[in-house]
């Protein structure tokens, strides 16, 4: 348990890095808009979803109805059901509670590194709990410096902090790519993703293009095999 908790930490750590650039964001952004730092770890213990996050403070500062930010945050966050079903096998012989347990701190960037390494080494759950929790601490870490220095940073975009979240995907996306049906089936995804993003005017186009994308590259893949 001990050794697949260390190995998971240690193979988040290089993407950790940008969660922690991409957490001073929203650190900033926290004390800009006047959120209290107890309300922002809260935000960080509760739900640790870095974009619901950023959309929450967004509409707390526009005093919008908890039924409208709970419901906005379920919206952007359903693509953790999916994710949730790729994870079955790992918690074959885990209880309710350590996969609620370990679900609370799964990550795309975590989920990522497991998926990578699932197959190559001998992991277990510990091992996709160790990545989610280098990836909380980073994200706790990065948070709190952007808080209370928020007026040392005050153009984020000086330092290159806001790109930091698509370096991450970028950097996430090249450790699944294996084939070039991969690389097509990213271009197939993005290109949904953004006509559905311009017809939908809420979260829900994350989920169908993750939907579609997956369908495709089910497709793509089982065209291969018969081959």
């Amino acid at each position: 348990m001990k050794n697949n908790m260390k190995n998971g930490f240690l193979s988040n750590l290089p993407i950790s890095l940008s969660v922690f650039s991409y957490g001073i964001v929203l650190g900033i952004i926290c004390n800009t808009k006047s959120i209290d730092y107890l309300q922002l770890m809260l935000m960080n213990i509760f739900i640790f979803a870095g974009s619901s996050q950023f959309v929450i403070v967004d509409m707390l500062s526009n005093n919008l109805s908890l039924s409208t930010i709970i419901g906005t945050a379920i919206l952007i966050n359903m693509r953790y059901f999916l994710i949730g079903t790729t994870l079955d096998k790992l918690f074959l012989n885990s209880s309710i509670k350590q996969k609620l347990l370990i679900m609370h701190f799964v990550t795309d960037e975590s989920w990522a590194i497991t998926m990578k390494n699932i197959k190559e080494k001998n992991i277990t759950v510990y091992f996709l709990l160790g990545g989610g929790l280098c990836i909380f601490l980073s994200w706790i870490l990065g948070t709190s410096i952007g808080y209370f220095f928020a007026q040392l940073i005050i153009e984020p975009k000086n330092y290159g902090l806001d790109f930091a979240f698509y370096a991450m995907f970028v950097a996430i996306l090249t450790t699944m790519y294996k084939t070039k049906n991969d690389l097509f089936t990213f271009f197939i995804t993005a290109f949904i993703a953004i006509i559905f993003e311009k017809l939908l005017d809420n979260s829900i186009y994350i989920l169908i293009s993750a939907l579609l994308g997956s369908l495709f590259s089910l497709i793509m893949n089982k065209k291969v095999e018969d081959e």
